[in-house]
């Protein structure tokens, strides 16, 4: 039998003469199996857009995803709540349903304006050195960070959602559409405008 001369080797050399081809097999292993699952994923998108597989004049089915604020990332409630609305879409797509399940995002102006903040305060940055436009491309800037986050783990969970139409609370068209539902909501007095905040309903 050939002499390899492991004998010679300390340790050390030992150790990296044989984890180096290992972990160079297994980090081609991954990239492969990336690339497999970015193709796979790539296909399934297509088969989640909203009426995927309907028939023409088929029942609508919709599902909003209650908006994950941008401020953070996802939690195990969001886990468990999203894992029981993919059951339901899922199971209406088997019944032939058009089916949409809307994800977005929500910007939690407040919380968010607040996360942005800490952040300029460790680079020694006050709000107020800032002008107006600054500070919203910071906040904007954080948006982008935090969102592609939070999408990127809902994709993780496998969740069905027609990502083609994922949508932001402060995209463009979309606050007008807001402003259009609380303004007709106030005229048929289904909603009120008060002097404070209330977490509850109005004493008869």
């Amino acid at each position: 039998m050939q002499d390899q001369g492991w004998h010679r080797l300390d340790k050390h050399e030992l150790v990296d003469a044989f984890a180096r081809p290992i972990s160079s097999a297994i980090y081609g292993a991954a990239v492969q199996l990336v690339g497999l699952c970015t193709k796979k994923h790539n296909t399934l998108e297509k088969t989640f857009r909203a009426g995927a597989g309907a028939e023409e004049g088929a029942e609508a089915f919709t599902i909003v995803i209650p908006p994950p604020n941008v401020t953070g990332s996802l939690h195990m409630g969001h886990a468990l709540n999203n894992t029981l609305q993919d059951i339901l879409v899922r199971f209406e797509r088997m019944r032939g349903k058009n089916v949409l399940w809307q994800p977005g995002m929500d910007h939690a102006g407040i919380a968010t304006q607040m996360v942005v903040e800490r952040q300029l305060i460790e680079k020694q940055i006050h709000r107020r050195d800032l002008t107006r436009d600054e500070f919203i491309d910071s906040v904007w800037e954080w948006k982008a960070e935090s969102g592609g986050a939070i999408l990127n783990q809902l994709k993780r969970l496998g969740a069905s959602a027609d990502w083609s139409g994922e949508r932001f609370t402060m995209d463009e068209g979309l606050s007008k559409a807001v402003l259009e539902v609380f303004v007709t909501l106030y005229k048929e007095g289904l909603i009120y405008k008060d002097k404070r905040l209330s977490t509850g309903t109005r004493s008869s």
